[in-house]
C-alpha cells in the first residue's frame, strides 16, 4: 500500500491537492461557513483526477504489473491520505478556538457554526460524500470527471446548508455550543460521523473495484 500511496503522491499528484489542505485553517474564519474549507480541500483533490486523467495515468495503472484493484486502491489512499491531513488541519483550528481563543468576541458573537466536535464530524460526512459520489462515479468511466463532480458540489452544499442551519432550530442549539458546554454529547456525533466516514469509503472503494473490473481500457 505503501508504494502505491507514494506513486500517486510523485507521478499523479497535482501541487494544489497539497497546496488547498491548507483551506482546512478556514475553521479559525468567524462568520463564515467553516465547512467550506471541506468542500475546497476536495477541489485540491479533483485537481489531481484532472491531471491523472490528461496524463492518461489510469491505462499506464493497469499496464502495471498489479491488479486492477490495486490501482483503485492507490487512488482511495491517496483521496483519504488529503482529506485527513485537511481533518487534521480543522482539528487544531477547532482545539485552539475552543481552548486559546475562546474569549475572542468574533466567535462568540458569530452567527455561523462555530467550530466544534460537531463541525469536524460534518467534515467527515462531506469527505464521505465526495468519496462515494465522486471518487465512484468517476470509476464508473474511469475517465469523466465532470458529471460526478457536479454531482458532489450540489450534494455538498445541500449538506453545508443544512449543517448551518440546524442549530437554529429550537431544541438542537447544543449542535452550536461554544468552548466545551455539551462536548461529551458532541464528541459522540464526532464519533458516528467518523463511522459514517469509514463505511461509505468502504462501500466506495467495494463499488469502484466493481466497475472498474468491468470497464475495457
Amino acid at each position: 500500500m505503501r508504494d502505491l500511496l507514494i506513486k500517486e503522491c510523485r507521478l499523479c499528484a497535482s501541487p494544489l491537492s497539497f497546496i488547498f489542505i491548507l483551506f482546512g485553517l478556514m475553521f479559525f474564519l468567524p462568520g463564515y461557513p467553516v465547512l467550506c474549507g471541506a468542500f475546497f480541500v476536495t477541489l485540491g483533490i479533483y485537481q489531481s483526477f484532472q491531471n491523472a486523467r490528461e496524463a492518461n495515468d489510469i491505462v499506464f495503472s493497469a499496464l502495471l504489473p498489479v491488479a486492477k484493484r490495486d490501482v483503485v486502491k492507490g487512488k482511495f489512499l491517496f483521496v483519504c491520505f488529503i482529506e485527513l491531513c485537511g481533518i487534521l488541519l480543522m482539528g487544531l483550528a477547532m482545539l485552539l478556538r475552543m481552548t486559546i481563543l475562546s474569549e475572542l468576541a468574533a466567535y462568540r458573537n458569530s452567527f455561523m457554526m462555530n467550530a466544534n466536535p460537531f463541525a469536524l464530524g460534518m467534515a467527515f460526512v462531506i469527505f464521505a460524500l465526495y468519496n462515494l459520489i465522486f471518487v465512484a462515479g468517476f470509476f464508473k468511466t474511469a475517465y469523466k470527471i465532470g458529471r460526478p463532480f457536479v454531482l458532489y458540489i450540489i450534494a455538498a452544499f445541500f449538506l453545508i446548508g443544512i449543517a448551518e442551519a440546524l442549530h437554529h432550530f429550537p431544541g438542537l442549539e447544543r449542535l452550536n455550543a461554544f468552548g466545551f458546554e455539551y462536548f461529551g454529547q458532541q464528541l459522540s456525533m464526532l464519533a458516528g460521523s467518523v463511522i459514517v466516514y469509514v463505511l461509505i469509503t468502504c462501500l466506495a472503494y467495494k463499488i469502484s473495484c466493481a466497475s472498474f473490473e468491468i470497464i475495457d481500457l
